[in-house]
């Protein structure tokens, strides 16, 4: 085959230059790039095997070689990847510099590194795969007495004021072209919005609600809780979530409303049913458990009139109480569901057979045979030009070596 398959021209065309801007603003993004530099330079000794987990452009790798690394590998599973290679050859570091395609979980190295970087973190700190991707990279990619950037993750909340995501929950109660839209509601109370908040929004001194410690924690679920005495009158809309995270010993990097550096990330909403007015001296009780590797999360608040009125046999001090989880956010229709239960018997159905006869074929064959085979097993489904070829290369790019 002279040119690329169809599916990898659709993946490196206009897609792709939407995540090569992504990319961009992650490296205008100067407090982040900063506070990476410094924890590299004070964690890099010279010498060093350094491992970049999703390292996109690469950056955080370089950083590593420049800090004195004498290998870094630099893993990632996307189309990232070769943009990464020009971009490392371009500033001369592709003898030291080895890249690694595939998800960092399944890969396998040729040494243990001394140090391992990634910037996997979410608005909230654990929902892009920090915890789990560090917890994987200590136990087969990192030497014993290896070091990890960031070393922890504190999740931070407050209650807060957010008007204008009110508005688009409150939206569904609405009756737009005259329709009855009232089911939806149920599922936008029960997600985390991405919002960037000011100072102004917030109802009371933030508190941690849990830290991670990425040297040790697992991925395991947890549960964490926190109390804040509100701090002026307002109306409580639901609870604000961001992240704090230890870099190295002498870097943090935030992207909290009150830094006054904070990295170009947004904060987390986390609405509460309906508004309760509050007053100075209230006191909001903030409950959540959290799966991380399922990005699962679940919110309990309770508003009180003051610190002493939420006593276990009394609810007079009470003003609200909520719960909310994004399981009931979720979109998950009947007939996947049924798909799912123990006692359901699967069978493949035409295209599940075809991906079948796809990897049944990567058997030595070349892929021209495969696509010609794979065309002539099931006609029904690959009568275009052409058609073969792409659903062949969708297949053995993603599990073919």
């Amino acid at each position: 085959m002279v040119f690329p398959p169809p599916a990898i021209l659709q993946s490196s065309g206009v897609l792709v230059s939407l995540v090569v801007d992504e990319h961009r603003q992650y490296l205008t993004d100067e407090p982040r790039l900063e506070a990476y530099r410094r924890a590299v330079e004070e964690v890099v000794r010279p010498g060093d095997v350094v491992v970049d987990l999703g390292s996109g452009t690469g950056i955080l790798g370089m950083l590593a070689a420049r800090a004195g690394a004498a290998r870094v590998y630099s893993i990632e599973a996307g189309g990232m990847i070769e943009l990464a290679r020009a971009i490392s050859k371009a500033n001369g570091f592709q003898d030291r510099v080895r890249f690694v395609k595939g998800y960092s979980t399944r890969v396998e190295l040729p040494e243990k590194a001394d140090m391992v970087v990634c910037d996997q973190i979410g608005r909230f700190g654990f929902e892009a795969g920090v915890i789990q991707l560090l917890a994987d990279a200590r136990l087969r990619l990192l030497k014993p007495e290896g070091r990890v950037i960031p070393s922890r993750i504190d999740l931070m909340v407050a209650p807060v004021e957010c008007r204008e995501v009110r508005e688009q929950i409150e939206f569904w109660l609405h009756s737009p072209a005259g329709f009855d839209f009232t089911p939806a509601r149920k599922w936008s109370a029960n997600s985390g919005y991405p919002v960037k908040y000011s100072p102004s929004q917030l109802l009371a001194e933030p508190a941690r609600l849990h830290s991670v410690d990425l040297t040790q924690d697992g991925a395991a679920p947890f549960r964490a809780e926190a109390s804040m005495n509100v701090a002026r009158n307002g109306e409580l809309d639901g609870v604000a979530g961001w992240f704090q995270a230890q870099l190295s010993p002498g870097v943090t990097m935030t992207n909290s409303p009150l830094s006054a550096t904070p990295i170009e990330r947004r904060n987390v909403f986390l609405p509460v049913d309906r508004p309760v007015a509050v007053e100075t001296g209230n006191r909001v009780h903030a409950r959540m458990n959290i799966i991380p590797a399922e990005i699962m999360l679940s919110w309990k608040v309770q508003v009180w009139k003051g610190d002493g009125d939420d006593d276990a046999d009394s609810e007079r001090g009470l003003k609200g109480s909520f719960h909310h989880s994004t399981l009931h956010g979720m979109l998950l229709c009947r007939e996947d569901l049924r798909r799912t239960h123990p006692d359901f018997v699967p069978r493949l159905d035409p295209w599940g057979e075809a991906r079948l006869t796809v990897l049944k074929l990567c058997d030595g064959r070349r892929l021209a045979d495969i696509e010609r085979d794979l065309a002539v097993a099931h006609p029904e489904l690959f009568s275009e030009p052409g058609s073969a070829g792409k659903f062949v290369a969708e297949v053995v790019t993603r599990y073919s070596l």
